[in-house]
Parts: C-alpha cells; structure tokens; sequence
C-alpha cells in the first residue's frame, strides 16, 4: 500500500484554500504494514494447536454449499464378526434365489390372450421392433396385420391379404426401422410389403434353366426363410431349394447383390433350410438339410464358409431355426430330428447343452433367447398321447427346464419374445396366436386392447320434418306427398327400374331381335328369305296353306311349271290300305 507522504498532505491543503472546500470527502485509511506482520508473527505463536470438532452452525451465519456427512460410529470386534456372517449369509441367500426363483418370475405369463388368424396352422410371426403392429402368417396363404393400439376386446385383424396366391407362408420380419415387412413363401420370389400390406418390391426369378446358379439373377425354386439385415436397413437375406442363399438390396431387386451357395461334404449343393444375421450383422449364418450349420464372414468374400460344422444334427433333418444371443458368443439350433441345441461360437465343436425328444411338426419351428439372455425358448408339437402343445424354456447356463406353459390342444410352432414390450407371442397349429403377458412387468402391446370395450353401432334416427306442400310447383320441384306402404309398393312394381322388370319381345317394327319376326325359329327365317309381312304362327298351318289353292291352280308358280313337259297330269302313288307298308330293314 502506498505512504501518505508530507508533501501531499500540504499540496491537498493548497487545493483547500484555493477551490474553498474543507476535504474531498473521507480520507483514506493509513496502514503499517511492519507493524501489521508482527502482530500476525506473534499470534500464530502463541495460538494452541485445534482439536477436530464437527462442524456447528448458528442459526444467523449463512451456510452456503451441502453439509459434510455424519461421521459413522466404530463398531466394536463383535459387531463387525456379526455383521460380517451375516452379509455372507445374505449374498449366498440372494445368489440362489436369483438362480432358482427369479428366472420363473421373469417370464411374462400371469394373463393371456387369444387373437384368431384362421383355422390352419401359424408357420410364421413377426412384430415391429416399437411392438405396436403384429404380423402372422399361414399356410392358407393369409398374412394378417394386427394394430394394438386401434384394436379393441375382439381382438380382430385390420386387414388379411394373400401376397403369393397359392404358398404357404414361410417367414415374415420387420426390419429393423419397422417401416417395411420381408414376406417369403413357397414361391420363388420373395416381397416387401409396407406396414399397411402394399407391396413395396419383389425379388427376381431366375431362368429354371441354367445349371450355374451365379449365372441368374434370383432363386429358381422355392424359398425357406429369409432375414433382415440387423444394422442396414435395405439389406436382407433368403435362402432357397436351390441350394443359395442371396443378400438383396431393397429398390435393387433387379438382381442379388451377394450369392452364397452351401456345399455339402462331398462338394455337390445342399438345400440351406433357414438363414440368419448375428447380432452386429458381420457374419451370415446357414442351416443346411444335411444337418451342418456354415457361417461366412461379411467382411470377406462368400466363397468358402469362415466356420463350419458337419453333423451338428441329424443328417436329412431340417434345421428350422438359428438363433443368435442378444450378448455374448453363443447359438442356439432348432431341428427336426426333435432336439434343441446350444452352441458356444468360440469352441464350435460339440454342442455346450442340448434337449432332446422335443417333437417337431413343422420345418418352421423355431427357438430364441429371452431379452436377458438367460433363457432359451421353443415350442414343442402335439406328439401321440399328449393333450397340449407347450412352450419350454431352459436355463440357458444349466439348461434346465424352468418352467413350461400349456398352450393349446394343437401344436406350438412360433415363439417371440418382444424384448420391449415383454410379451410373449405363441403361433399354434389351429390358426390361433397366443398372447402372454404381465399385468406389472409388460408395457403396452396387448394390454391396450384388453381394456378397451367394443364399440356398437351407432344406429341412425330419423327425424320427422314438415312437410311443404306446393301444388303449382314444377313438376321437377313437387314433392310426393306420403302414402301408405301398399300404394308405395304398387307404385314401384308399376316402375320397370325398381321392381327389375325383364324386356318385353317386340311386337312391331323392322330388324332387332328374332321376336320380331315371330316367336319361333322357322318364322325368322321365313321372314328372313324375302317375305315382308308378319307371319303369324298361331294360325293352322293347314288352313293357312288352303287358302292359296285355288290361286295356285289358276297362276302356277313353283311346281306346275316344271312338271309341264314331262307329267302335265300329276300321278299319285296307289296305296292298297289292305296291306301294312313292308318295314325296312335297319342299316
């Protein structure tokens, strides 16, 4: 700080007298800064050492920022032994009943629901990754669209429609946007059909005829399955009976982008019977009808598969279904030879666990993993004996059965797991989908409908009105005034518009229908030949021929003049009536 020196102190006094002030306000504040330093010095020695207290605030001071927390109390040896058994004893508690109890819970099977597709089996479910459509699909050709949040307790389908005219369908999923739905069937094309079932495109067939299957452009024969891409949104996959699996492009459906064909062991072509993207989309994954699953990596060329494994299941079995886990390294394989099979992708040798005499019907069953990955779910089919199909679901680290639902007296097929809706959606072999759900743990989806009551139809009132008669109106203008039921009904059966009245057969004229020259055939054509009046045919034949006699004598015309020379007098034939004619002879 700065010293106010002496000679300051006398050129302010100056100012003073001159301007006539006394001072230009307060005068500053002089400070002894050595001064200030050894008082400071002397302090901070003579200040004892502070003890650690917990902080106290009074009630005038402002405290500004949260409060320092409560120092815990020392607890003592025993305490600590206690509590220490116990938190041991709790975690191995909890460890269990997670293992044991709580994989039951998670399944969402308190309520369900019927939706009624047809009476054929569902081969094929798909829902939109926002869980407000479903899709289902049959072998009556039918796909039907279901709206949860414009259906109400009926539980009916907005719109059923035939993509491929006579095939079954095969598989049906949303693409990972939701806005488009891949449909494949028996059929050798496959579509892509918008959410409200219009058809957006269609894959090429390709030429029957060509050995090569890289030489066509799309599948020649019948399709099994097909996949969307699980981060490109135009991308998708379908495998065929001709031995290919092709990876099309959404508007490009001129030709295939990509072309895989799955070779069995002695080299010669086997019939890929599903197909599927992992869960990043890097690999493409087949299973084959000689019971080997093939892999090949997206990152490289399609020519040899990048993992391979021969006799996964039983050969000439189909493998209907391939389903990757949400997280982690691990499959899981649906067959026809009745078994469900798990696969660890790091050691893909020997199947980590499998579940045998599971009885499969159709080539479409399928299995999956639960949201969690803590699950593997499948649909078993009515075997010989059995009373109802169900739905199984292993314990996908001990494989396990954990529980097991009863669905119906048919055959379960479908199984979805919405991960976001945590809804189960069950295809059956009578035509029905069924829906489980949980009233707490699910959101939206069936729940909506449920709640909603069916609404009746309004019936529409007639309101009576005055009426105004004008008798000297228009005729344009003029109202009928109101008659009973009896004349109304007398009045339109008058009317050859209302009461539909057929034409009549005209009667007069020249030309137009054959009525016009007589109701029969011969008349027409008597009219026909140059005659102009009108024959009448309810006249006798007879008579009507009788009355030109006389002037057939007098003015012969057609037969008199060509008989003159040669027979002038006409010779009838002499009959003896004693005698029956002689019969003759049949040829």
């Amino acid at each position: 700080m700065k010293e106010i020196r002496p000679e300051d102190d006398a050129e302010n006094e100056e100012l003073q007298k001159v301007m006539g002030m006394s001072g230009f306000g307060k005068k500053a504040k002089t400070f002894d800064v050595q001064e200030m330093m050894e008082n400071i010095t002397k302090t901070l020695s003579k200040a004892p050492k502070p003890v650690e207290k917990p902080l106290e605030f009074s009630d005038d001071e402002e405290v500004i920022g949260p409060l320092p927390p409560p120092e815990p109390a020392k607890p003592s040896r025993s305490t600590k032994n206690s509590s220490a058994k116990d938190s041991s004893d709790s975690e191995d508690y909890s460890s269990d009943s997670e293992d044991e109890g709580s994989l039951a819970d998670k399944i969402p099977c308190s309520h369900e629901v019927s939706m009624t597709h047809g009476v054929k089996a569902i081969t094929a479910i798909a829902a939109d990754p926002s869980g407000a459509r479903l899709a289902s699909g049959s072998v009556d050709y039918d796909v039907s669209f279901w709206d949860f949040s414009g259906m109400d307790s009926s539980l009916r389908s907005f719109r059923t429609l035939q993509p491929f005219e006579n095939h079954p369908i095969k598989c049906l999923q949303y693409s990972m946007t939701g806005d488009v739905i891949l449909v494949v069937s028996g059929a050798a094309q496959a579509k892509v059909l918008d959410r409200d079932g219009f058809e957006k495109c269609e894959t090429v067939k390709g030429d029957q005829y060509i050995t090569d299957m890289a030489r066509t452009k799309g599948h020649t024969a019948g399709l099994n399955c097909g996949a969307w891409h699980p981060t490109t949104k135009e991308e998708y996959l379908t495998c065929s009976e001709d031995g290919t699996c092709r990876i099309w492009i959404l508007y490009r459906s001129r030709d295939h982008k990509d072309l895989i064909k799955c070779r069995a062991s002695n080299g010669v072509k086997t019939i890929p019977t599903t197909c599927s993207y992992s869960r990043d989309g890097s690999v493409v994954a087949s299973g084959c009808i000689d019971g080997s699953i093939q892999m090949w990596d997206c990152r490289k060329t399609f020519i040899k598969p990048s993992l391979l494994l021969r006799n996964a299941h039983q050969s000439g079995s189909e493998i209907s279904s391939l389903s990757f886990s949400y997280i982690g390294n691990h499959l899981a394989t649906r067959s026809c030879d009745d078994s469900l099979k798990l696969w660890d992708l790091r050691a893909f040798k020997e199947p980590i666990f499998q579940a045998k005499n599971l009885f499969s019907r159709y080539d479409t069953t399928d299995c999956m993993f639960s949201p969690d990955d803590s699950m593997v779910i499948t649909g078993e089919s009515l075997a010989k004996g059995q009373t109802h199909g169900r739905v199984l679901f292993y314990d996908a680290k001990t494989f396990d059965l954990v529980n097991e639902i009863k669905v119906t007296d048919s055959h379960v097929i479908k199984t979805l797991w919405h991960p976001k809706l945590n809804q189960i959606f069950v295809g059956c072999g009578n035509g029905i989908v069924k829906t489980y759900y949980d009233a707490k743990k699910s959101m939206r989806g069936a729940k909506l409908c449920v709640v909603k009551t069916k609404h009746k139809k309004n019936h529409i009132e007639m309101m009576s009105t005055q009426q105004i008669i004008t008798p000297h109106a228009l005729p344009l203008f003029r109202q009928d005034r109101p008659k009973s039921v009896r004349k109304q009904m007398e009045k339109d059966r008058m009317d050859p518009v209302k009461s539909r009245r057929p034409d009549l057969p005209i009667t007069s004229g020249q030309g137009g229908r054959v009525a016009s020259s007589g109701a029969t055939l011969s008349s027409h054509v008597i009219r026909s030949i140059g005659l102009r009046k009108k024959v009448e045919d309810d006249q006798d034949p007879r008579e009507a021929i009788l009355k030109y006699a006389k002037e057939a004598e007098e003015n012969p015309y057609w037969i008199a003049p060509a008989y003159k020379k040669t027979q002038p007098v006409t010779i009838f034939a002499e009959t003896d009536t004693d005698e029956p004619p002689s019969k003759k002879n049949k040829t």
